[in-house]
């Protein structure tokens, strides 16, 4: 979906603190940034930051950074976020520049939320659940690598169970109706406040693959 462009993203992104302006500056240097070496976790697509801004918030002993392609979104983002968080970052960026952005082994787990489906069947390899970005999730991620996935796709959900299968990724907290699941400590994204509200299930799952 596309955002109509705000005429103060550009001045939110340069002036927000929380916002880096060249992350490729930052390649293999990340722990200088957040000036520790907790372990980092990444969300893809972070949208107006609510997701990330509260794991940010719950869990200190982790760094986070939300990477969302769309500029006038991750400005809404920006200007969400708590500056009294040290351990959140926001980058303006595609998911296909992770190698640009990480060194290996610098990022330990990744967020997908509420993806976009691409339901044509000639879009498959634009998934973000495909095998392809699986592999290079996993080659960035080093030896131990995790990828926890939610959306209100069901068809999106089977495609993925099939791709990080293929891909080898051993699966765990596999839930067909998130919310009405066992599953303690779920975190709601802004889609998944607004579907679940409207009774639609949530569909999740965690990803592993240990070298």
């Amino acid at each position: 979906m596309r955002i109509r462009k705000k005429p103060w993203a550009e001045a939110e992104l340069a002036h927000n603190s929380r916002v880096i302006g060249d992350g490729t500056a930052w390649k293999g240097k990340w722990s200088e940034f957040f000036r520790n070496h907790n372990p980092i976790y990444i969300e893809i697509g972070c949208g107006k930051g609510g997701f990330i801004t509260k794991n940010a918030r719950m869990y200190p002993q982790y760094n986070f950074i939300g990477l969302e392609r769309q500029q006038s979104v991750i400005a809404l983002a920006a200007r969400r976020t708590d500056t009294e968080l040290p351990n959140l970052a926001l980058l303006w960026e595609n998911a296909a520049n992770l190698s640009d952005l990480f060194q290996v082994g610098e990022f330990q787990r990744l967020y997908l939320n509420f993806s976009d489906p691409w339901p044509k069947k000639r879009m498959y390899k634009r998934r973000l659940t495909y095998r392809g970005f699986l592999e290079s999730y996993r080659q960035r991620m080093g030896n131990h690598a995790e990828i926890f996935f939610k959306t209100d796709n069901r068809n999106l959900f089977e495609f993925s169970l099939n791709e990080f299968c293929a891909d080898n990724w051993k699966l765990s907290n596999i839930s067909l109706d998130l919310h009405n699941s066992e599953y303690e400590g779920n975190i709601m994204t802004e889609y998944e406040e607004k579907f679940s509200a409207q009774g639609m299930p949530i569909y999740r799952l965690e990803a592993r693959y240990d070298a």
